[in-house]
C-alpha cells in the first residue's frame, strides 16, 4: 500500500490523518504552520484522495496502512494527530503499536459507535452521473439538491477529478466507503490501553465528544486530556486553525495547554 502523503519541515516526527471524504489537502495550511518545528507528513488514507482504491476499509487495515508508511519513511516512532475517522485511525493505532506512538492528538470524535449522519452525503454523491457531466458547475448543481450548506458542498467537490480520459471521477473509493460506513462509524476494534499522553480536542459546538464519553476516553488513554475549543464545530482546523494550531504546538512541546477542562 503505497500512499500519496506530501512532507513538510524538519523535526520530530507527526503524521497528520484526514477524515472521512477528506484529502491530505485539508490540513495544509495547519500542517505548514506546524512544519515550522517539526516533520509533519500529511496522509490521504486508503480509498481518498491519491492513495490506492482498495476493497477493505476498517480501523485494522487503516492502523496498518499507518505502520508500513512509518516503516517505510524509516519512522521507529512519531506523534500522531487525527481528525474524526483519522481520529479513529489514530486511536487504533496507538492501542495496536504504543511503541511506534510518541503522543497522540484526536481532534473531535471519541472511541465510540456514532449513529450515522452522512446518509445524504452518499445519496448526494451516489446521484452524480459522473459520466454525463460537462463541468464541476453541474456536479454542484446536483449535490446542492440533497446538500444546503455550502462550505459542505466545497469540501465534496475538492474529490471531482477529470480523468485523463476526459469524464470525472471522485478521488474516494465511493462504493467501498459506502459499504463500510457502519463500522467507520463505529468504535477502534482493538482493545486495552495506550499509556502515553494524548490530547483530545473538541469543537465547543460539536456534539462529537460529549463529556459523558470521558470515562470511556479515559479507560483507553488514562493519560489523555480534553480541550475545548468554544468557536468551533466538527471542523475544528476549518473554524479554529489559530486556537488549533497553538494547542497541539504546546502539547507537542510538553507546555502547558489552556482551558484544558478534564484531567
Amino acid at each position: 500500500m503505497e500512499l500519496n502523503y506530501k512532507h513538510l519541515g524538519k523535526g520530530a516526527p507527526l503524521i497528520i490523518l484526514h477524515g472521512l471524504f477528506g484529502t491530505l489537502d485539508n490540513w495544509q495550511s495547519v500542517g505548514k504552520k506546524l512544519a515550522e518545528q517539526f516533520s509533519v507528513f500529511l496522509i490521504d488514507q486508503r480509498n481518498h484522495g491519491r492513495s490506492p482504491h482498495v476493497p477493505v476499509h476498517d480501523y485494522p487495515a487503516l492502523a496498518e496502512d499507518v505502520c508500513a508508511f512509518m516503516v517505510e519513511q524509516g519512522l521507529p516512532s512519531a506523534s500522531l494527530l487525527g481528525h474524526s475517522m483519522g481520529g479513529k485511525v489514530a486511536m487504533e493505532f496507538a492501542l495496536q503499536y504504543p511503541e511506534m506512538t510518541d503522543k497522540l492528538i484526536v481532534v473531535d470524535i471519541a472511541p465510540k459507535q456514532y449513529a450515522g449522519g452522512h446518509e445524504h452525503i452518499f445519496q448526494a454523491l451516489m446521484a452524480v452521473d459522473l459520466r454525463a457531466i460537462g463541468d464541476r458547475a453541474e456536479a454542484e448543481a446536483v449535490l446542492g439538491r440533497f446538500i444546503e450548506d455550502k462550505g459542505t458542498l466545497q469540501f465534496l467537490l475538492k474529490n471531482l477529478s477529470r480523468h485523463r480520459d476526459g469524464y470525472f471521477e471522485w478521488k474516494m473509493n465511493l462504493p467501498v466507503l459506502y459499504q463500510y460506513y457502519q463500522k467507520i462509524m463505529g468504535p477502534p476494534v482493538a482493545r486495552g490501553y495506550f499509556a502515553g499522553d494524548a490530547l483530545f480536542i473538541r469543537g465547543g459546538q460539536s456534539d462529537y465528544i460529549l463529556d459523558a464519553d470521558w470515562s470511556e476516553i479515559h479507560a483507553h488513554f488514562p493519560n489523555a486530556r480534553l480541550l475545548t475549543v468554544p468557536e468551533a464545530g466538527h471542523w475544528v482546523h476549518a473554524d479554529a486553525p489559530e486556537a488549533l494550531f497553538a494547542a497541539v504546538e504546546a502539547f507537542l512541546n510538553e507546555n502547558a495547554v489552556s482551558a484544558v477542562i478534564k484531567n
